[in-house]
């Protein structure tokens, strides 16, 4: 995902602002053995994780080592790459746009004007759709889990392109500093999720209903209640909430997750860029508070982002701006509670929101950590077992968690309408823990417990002071336990038949992982030149998939066999040492990112799921638009053992060692291509699969309101001069069967 888009400055996602040092793989490696005695144990891991009978159901293992069961192939023909400003699917399906960017959610709101002059962004949809889920409506308008034709969709706005938000695509700075409220109304509005209802038709199309009781936006100014072991902690306590209890808003929603109680996660990723820090501000800091800061790249004496904190200057009253401003303020307390110090601490949680509710206070879960979070998706609920969630950390060169739930799961709970009461059940206390994959193909999950592992006030790297400070500081955390650096972990998927767990690795590129910091779970290091003139692109600018299996097929393991299972690449890309998938024009492909299986509840997540894999690319805009690609994807261990030979900018070579899934062929195909200068990202399906929801983000990036790179969705159907907005489409398959199949 990307972060706050200003000109000249870069994403979060986009910077490596890990500095821990901690060993590469083949560091490992020479301290346990060599790599061909390391390699040559895979079939001893083989047994240790269940690859030979036991484990699931026969009925589950049907894909064990040769990929998918036979007979099963996906329903369509891949269409090709394109550069036109439209979204196009294959023959045989129907896509169309249903929420855009202004478009009303409230009675007595006008329609969008899209001329910049637009208001009241707190009741109309926010900009650059991102993740989300469908949360069924019977039809009374109660919960029904089952129901396919009517719905809630919970949508997340991860940030503005204010060159089309704003009227002439200009906003007023003077001296570096906001002066309108307007316009920082209007983007700060822009932001959070929206929840809304949308139904299908009887021309079999969706319609979202403008007026629905249920309609709801969350924006960074909603209420929020802390939650977890960081509640009351010093480091959150702000002058808005002097003990720490309470907050507002949620900013830079990317991908989601969910709760099997009823409840929609949100996910705070690169949260750190709205804050300004004065220079100088580091003085008036203790050295572990400036260490931390920097870890998550809330830099002092710089204007980064949107600089909402800049309006409040000269204010003091009007808090919704100071807060966007994290300097010490003079002659205030040291606890933080007379300022907006620790503001920056109430960012980068995963923030559980009712979406049946609208009078209800969002929750964030401070027991799932503090980071960039790319989402949070769960393992299966499994009654008696504890629930478990999977999440990346957008940033190049950070890491893979996973937590495990303190209670095991009761089904009852399923049912209960106490929704948020049942999230303080299962998420506020438990195991956050970090990934180490061993170039052996193994894995080991570490956890992050104050006490333990390090992370006690006598650490080196950082003192910590309690599990509140553990969890604020997750980044540090796993630094300290060794945690594996990884290239920009995004989005995680669990596959619902057999419990494997997918992470897209986006890119890297030279500076964060140079040809001697490549290792087996991060192997590639090459030049992809761009566009005619050949602009270098050196690192891993196209990026891999990775999957993992637990230990004895259960998520609450501490330890698990991993592979990659796909490398991004062009066909026409070395295959020896890029294009290590076999990737054709067919299902070529850059920067991984979105990533999703079809639900349980149809028969697209049954035996061998589908998996949707949405891309986020400037690597491969030279032949295409961004893409979504669907897959019948086979099970860890379908390859094998595999080394390539990475090359520098300089002619060096370096061989590396990696493990390498079943080349997909025909079980991999293009299925969605976007307009101009989007990402596809977000998305979702009715449960009975017939309707799938997919969220196509900031087209037209990088042009401006005298000058749009894009004119959609109104150019979707024919010629058009409007400036692009984000959407959401809705596809649908012509004939009404289960989209993919």
């Amino acid at each position: 995902m990307s972060g706050i888009k200003r000109a000249g400055l870069h994403s979060d996602g986009d910077t490596d602002l890990n500095g821990s040092g901690n060993p590469h793989i083949d560091d490992i490696v020479a301290a346990r053995g060599s790599r061909r005695q390391v390699l040559g144990g895979m079939a001893a891991l083989a047994g240790l994780f269940g690859l030979s009978g036991g484990g699931r159901s026969e009925a589950a293992t049907v894909a064990t080592a040769t990929g998918p069961a036979q007979g099963v192939t996906l329903g369509f023909d891949a269409i090709a790459k394109s550069l036109e400003d439209r979204v196009t699917v294959p023959e045989g399906y129907s896509v169309s746009v249903l929420y855009a960017l202004g478009d009303p959610i409230a009675p007595g709101v006008p329609a969008p004007r899209n001329d910049g002059t637009d208001t009241d962004y707190a009741r109309r949809s926010g900009d650059c759709h991102d993740g989300m889920h469908f949360f069924g409506l019977n039809a009374a308008g109660q919960r029904d889990d089952m129901a396919s034709g009517r719905g809630l969709l919970c949508i997340n706005h991860e940030y503005v392109i204010e060159d089309y938000l704003h009227a002439d695509g200009t906003l007023t700075v003077v001296d570096g500093a906001r002066t309108v409220r307007s316009e920082v109304d209007k983007e700060i509005d822009c932001h959070g999720v929206s929840v809304i209802e949308v139904k299908g038709t009887p021309e079999g199309g969706w319609r979202y209903d403008p007026a629905a009781p249920l309609n709801r936006r969350i924006t960074p100014n909603t209420p929020v209640a802390i939650h977890g072991p960081a509640r009351g902690s010093a480091r959150m306590r702000t002058l808005y909430s002097p003990t720490g209890v309470a907050g507002r808003g949620t900013v830079n929603n990317c991908a989601n997750g969910f709760a099997a109680w009823g409840s929609y996660l949100t996910c705070e990723e690169n949260w750190a860029g709205y804050f300004n820090r004065a220079a100088g501000d580091n003085a008036a800091r203790p050295a572990a508070v400036v260490q931390a800061l920097a870890r998550y790249g809330v830099h002092s004496g710089v204007f980064p982002g949107l600089n909402w904190g800049t309006l409040g200057v000269g204010d003091p009253a009007e808090t919704r701006y100071r807060r966007w401003d994290a300097s010490v303020g003079v002659d205030q307390p040291a606890d933080g509670s007379g300022d907006f110090r620790n503001e920056p601490n109430q960012f980068g949680w995963v923030v559980e929101i009712d979406p049946y509710d609208p009078a209800s206070t969002p929750r964030k879960r401070t027991a799932l950590g503090r980071i960039a979070h790319e989402g949070a998706w769960p393992a299966e609920f499994v009654a008696g077992r504890p629930p478990v969630y999977y999440m990346g950390d957008d940033s190049r060169g950070e890491y893979f968690y996973k937590f495990v739930s303190a209670t095991p799961w009761d089904p009852a709970d399923a049912d209960r309408t106490d929704r948020l009461a049942v999230g303080d059940k299962y998420l506020d206390d438990g195991t956050l823990y970090v990934a180490r994959f061993d170039a052996t193909g193994a894995g080991v999950w570490l956890p992050l417990v104050f006490g333990t592992g390090g992370l006690t006030a006598d650490n080196a790297l950082y003192p910590f002071e309690d599990q509140a400070d553990v969890l604020i500081h997750a980044r540090l955390a796993a630094d300290a336990v060794g945690g594996t650096r990884m290239d920009r972990p995004e989005w995680a998927a669990v596959n619902p038949a057999n419990g494997e767990v997918y992470l897209t690795l986006t890119n890297g590129n030279a500076t964060s992982r140079p040809i001697d910091g490549t290792d087996a779970a991060n192997p590639r290091h090459y030049n992809d030149p761009r566009g005619p003139e050949g602009t270098a692109q050196r690192g891993n600018p196209n990026g891999h998939i990775l999957r993992l299996r637990e230990a004895g097929d259960t998520a609450v393991a501490e330890a698990f066999q991993w592979d990659i299972y796909l490398f991004g690449a062009g066909s026409d890309l070395d295959a020896d040492s890029i294009n290590l998938s076999g990737l054709d024009a067919s299902n070529d492909f850059a920067s991984p990112d979105g990533l999703w299986f079809s639900r349980p509840s149809n028969p697209g997540g049954r035996n061998t799921p589908l998996l949707w894999i949405q891309t986020d690319d400037g690597s491969f805009s030279d032949q295409t638009n961004n893409q979504m690609l669907l897959a019948i994807p086979g099970r860890v261990g379908d390859g094998g053992p595999r080394t390539i030979t990475n090359t520098d900018a300089g002619g060096a070579t370096r061989r590396q060692a990696t493990i390498v899934g079943k080349a997909p062929g025909l079980m991999l195909k293009r299925f969605l291509v976007g307009p101009r200068r989007c990402e596809i990202t977000g998305i979702d399906s009715t449960p009975d699969g017939r309707t799938v929801f997919v969220n196509i983000q900031h087209p037209g990036e990088g042009g401006s309101a005298l000058n749009p790179r894009s004119h959609w969705p109104a150019s979707q159907t024919g010629p058009s001069t409007a400036l692009p907005r984000s959407a959401t489409v809705v596809i649908t398959r012509n004939d009404g069967g289960v989209v993919g199949l």
